[in-house]
């Protein structure tokens, strides 16, 4: 991660002001006050700072009935809070942190007012999750001082804040205001002024492959959801995470993503979720998105495969790569395992092979291939997803079963998935190596720092480069190469920083 300087802090003595009081603005607020700084607030609409104040006060009651805060601390923070009226009641503020409308002439507005009440030391800030800090940046006089500091909802119980560097940004005012977050208590990373800043711009994939393999009918949402969950290890899945979010909201996020980068097809947004978006489904806020949220609804259920006999036996051949554990986990489940030289797949006693998912479809084969997908941790993974082509269900039936029954005996749900390229976890984990190798190289963020947002922000259970170097860069290029052939969009066209890392890997593996 990146190094702070915790000198460079804004003092505790010196007052912190939040403009805007809505949710954002008022965790914001709590979390300068439980730091102990003072804190004044303001809004543009009379009343609404006092009533701010109010409800930060009920929380602060809230935390002391759970133990977490004294009696005289949350009196004390009581007395450091004050709700302002005017701007001109900010002007004592070393850091005024800016929570209003996403609208770029509005915030220009309130910096330009501000910038002729506060002193030249204070530094301004904005909370802006999808504007460009350069362009609200644009209309000071002293731009230099600016900069972005993005607080996760909700603010007072997320650690993640994304420092944002305007094209104008004084790196002394980036260091001043990581080493006060921190001192919050808050985990700072840094970050360009680029669409998304760090984390909504690398998490486009996870929503986005997951809508792709639903738009070919490869799963449906329940399946998918619980194949990222159960094998990928990911806390939650695009569905249910993006009902949570607001569909409205996510793929406001994207579309605004999409359109800062000159509608890329890296970017481009799902046409389901559009759709949905049009129907008024928005989630749970709404009662349907891509689930019911009715009173008495039942969610659906994965698609689960029966249960099948196990082979006694299977052939391993050469190196399964990420897949290698599975030899040892065959071998306790009590199955035979012959080890023979050969391409790196489990061949079946009824003679199909079953592979790692490597970007290729099974109908491009004769019948009896089977892959199965990738997973964080095969031996703590609770499901599989597999996937054959038509023509092997139709004339190798026994195939899925022996496959099927191979991971059922490793204590796996299976899913069947339709015969698309990528599967399910596979794709999404090399778009996001894919895309945070990339952001590393245009000097969006430090490696570190990516891996720690992604972790922090939106709960992966890796960062994206981390996961990458488990793979090796070689398998996610070739994956993407694979993608790439059979979607020749430019989506899944490998990065050059991704080259780059793959050819290094190559080197290295030669001793060169």
């Amino acid at each position: 991660m990146t190094a702070i300087d915790s000198t460079t802090a804004i003092g505790t003595s010196r007052t912190v002001a939040v403009v805007g009081t809505g949710t954002m603005g008022q965790g914001i607020a709590q979390v300068a006050l439980a730091a102990g700084h003072p804190v004044r607030l303001h809004d543009a609409v009379p009343g609404r700072a006092q009533e701010a104040a109010e409800a930060i006060g009920g929380r602060l009651d809230r935390l002391v009935e759970k133990g977490r805060m004294t009696s005289a601390e949350r009196d004390a923070a009581r007395g450091r809070l004050l709700p302002a009226t005017d701007i001109s009641e900010l002007a004592d503020a070393a850091l005024v942190v800016e929570a209003v409308l996403e609208q770029l002439a509005v915030k220009q507005e309130l910096f330009t007012e501000l910038e002729k009440t506060v002193s030249d030391d204070c530094l301004l800030a904005t909370n802006t999750s999808s504007l460009s800090v350069t362009a609200v940046a644009g209309a000071l006089r002293r731009p230099g001082r600016f900069v972005g500091l993005h607080f996760f909802n909700p603010a007072p119980l997320l650690p993640l804040v994304e420092v944002v560097s305007g094209h104008a940004t004084d790196e002394a005012a980036a260091e001043r205001a990581m080493a006060t977050a921190a001192a919050w208590g808050k985990t700072p990373v840094r970050c360009a002024d680029t669409p998304g800043f760090i984390v909504n711009r690398i998490a486009r994939p996870f929503y986005a492959e997951a809508f792709a393999v639903h738009e070919e009918r490869g799963a449906d949402p329940a399946t998918i959801d619980a194949v990222l969950r159960e094998c990928g290890g990911f806390r939650m899945g695009a569905f249910e995470l993006t009902d949570l979010i607001g569909q409205d909201v996510n793929e406001a996020v994207t579309r605004s993503v999409w359109d800062s980068f000159f509608q890329s097809p890296k970017f481009t947004p799902s046409l389901a979720q559009r759709r949905l978006v049009e129907s008024g489904r928005h989630g749970r806020k709404s009662g349907h998105g891509w689930f019911s949220y009715a009173p008495g609804a039942e969610r659906p259920r994965p698609q689960t495969q029966p249960p099948a006999a196990a082979p006694t036996s299977v052939v391993v051949q050469g190196d399964l790569g990420p897949a290698e554990p599975l030899a040892e986990l065959i071998e306790r489940a009590g199955i035979t395992v012959h080890r023979e030289e050969g391409d790196g797949c489990i061949s079946l006693p009824g003679g199909a092979e079953l592979g790692l998912v490597d970007g290729e479809t099974s109908f491009e084969f004769d019948d009896g291939i089977v892959y199965f997908d990738l997973a964080l941790d095969y031996e703590k993974a609770t499901r599989i997803a597999l996937s054959t082509s038509e023509s092997t269900l139709r004339n190798m039936p026994g195939a899925v079963e022996e496959a099927v029954g191979l991971f059922q005996a490793l204590g796996k749900d299976v899913s069947l998935i339709g015969d698309v390229p990528g599967m399910i976890v596979a794709r999404t984990v090399a778009m996001l190596a894919d895309f945070a190798a990339d952001a590393v190289d245009r000097g969006v963020a430090s490696g570190p720092d990516i891996d720690t947002a992604m972790k922090l922000g939106v709960n992966y259970p890796a960062g994206p480069l981390e996961w990458g170097e488990k793979l090796g860069f070689q398998r996610v290029r070739a994956l993407l190469d694979a993608l790439h052939e059979r979607y020749p969009t430019g989506r899944y066209a490998p990065s050059l920083a991704t080259a780059r890392r793959a050819c290094a890997d190559t080197d290295e593996a030669d001793g060169r």
